[in-house]
């Protein structure tokens, strides 16, 4: 089993949902999700769990979960 971990940079409330690996390793996400009540984070996870072909509960904001930028883990 492989453990990754990530730093996210969250966009919400965008036009469209996308996850892109930047340069230095770090990925943005867009969500149409609004930063309230844990819907963004919700969909962030779900979004980051199709982009790495893994199950919901294999990922987890580890920190940041209130801020834009987070830090996610992502069992292989």
């Amino acid at each position: 089993m492989m453990v990754r971990e990530i730093r996210i940079k969250v966009k919400t409330n965008s036009k469209r949902e996308t996850v892109t690996a930047l340069p230095d390793g770090r990925f943005e996400v867009a969500v149409q999700a609004k930063p309230e009540g844990g819907l963004a984070n919700d969909r962030v996870r779900e979004l980051l769990a199709e982009y790495f072909h893994v199950s919901l509960e294999h990922v987890r904001i580890v920190r940041g979960s209130t801020t834009p930028t987070k830090t996610v883990k992502i069992t292989e």
